[in-house]
């Protein structure tokens, strides 16, 4: 058996719709929605509405961990653009979401990122297409057990949810074979990104699941350029599958 993973794809519908050649199986871990690129700022819904010199600010801003700064100045854009937030993002949304779920092949088994909006994937996948979160699949023998979303932040992206819910949803998996995240188990070396030099939230409940249920992998992604992009926890083998958007390249498993 062979499974393709990937995560963070961003609105790299092109690559997706053939990342799944030659495998059995592709697993999605979510972020397929591209609100704003950081290595191009003129890609993304941001720029589309206000422009790259505004991206340009905003993404200064947060990097440099500004995150009130950076808010008031979205807010300050959407007063002036005039056009209702929710309904302008949603609509934006639903345009990469027809295009992404359209390249996704059949097997898929997915689950969100933080940057999505669960709400609308059951109105874009498509048959073959199975939406996981807190919930676990059987791929060739293999348990893979599935948990979406991501911590609170000060990004305040938009499927942050509470530790304890989070925590909940690793709770229900159980004993797996392969744990599948979209964020990492919070080990520092997994959660550090080298590029913009700060520590992304990753998960403690995540953390004593490996230690507690020893799964041959763990596999997430979300963090972008990680310190260790792989590395052994107990008896269970770490992986950052990969920044998709960026690499077009899945991480592949076989068994």
């Amino acid at each position: 058996m062979r499974v393709n993973v990937v995560s963070d794809v961003h609105g790299n519908a092109k690559d997706l719709a053939t990342a799944g050649d030659g495998a059995d199986a592709l697993i999605c871990l979510g972020d397929l929605v591209l609100f704003l690129d950081y290595a191009d700022h003129s890609r993304g819904i941001f720029p589309d509405l206000f422009g790259e010199r505004n991206a340009d600010l905003i993404v200064e801003l947060r990097t440099a961990r500004r995150f009130g700064e950076a808010r008031e100045l979205a807010r300050r854009l959407w007063a002036e653009l005039g056009a209702d937030r929710e309904s302008a993002i949603e609509a934006a949304v639903r345009a990469q979401y027809a295009e992404m779920f359209a390249a996704l092949p059949t097997p898929t088994y997915a689950t969100y990122g933080n940057v999505d909006i669960p709400a609308l994937w059951s109105e874009y996948a498509r048959p073959g297409t199975t939406v996981l979160d807190g919930e676990r699949a059987e791929i060739g023998g293999v348990v893979f057990g599935f948990v979406g979303g991501g911590l609170q932040s000060p990004m305040r992206t938009p499927y942050e949810i509470p530790d304890e819910e989070y925590a909940a949803k690793v709770e229900a998996l159980g004993e797996v074979d392969v744990l599948c995240s979209h964020i990492p188990p919070d080990v520092p070396e997994l959660t550090y990104d080298t590029v913009p030099r700060r520590f992304e939230r990753g998960s403690r409940a995540l953390l004593e699941a490996i230690h507690r249920t020893r799964p041959r992998y763990a596999l997430f992604g979300h963090v972008h350029q990680p310190l260790s992009p792989r590395m052994r926890v107990g008896a269970t083998e770490c992986v950052n599958v990969g920044h998709f958007a960026a690499t077009g390249k899945p991480w592949t498993l076989t068994w």
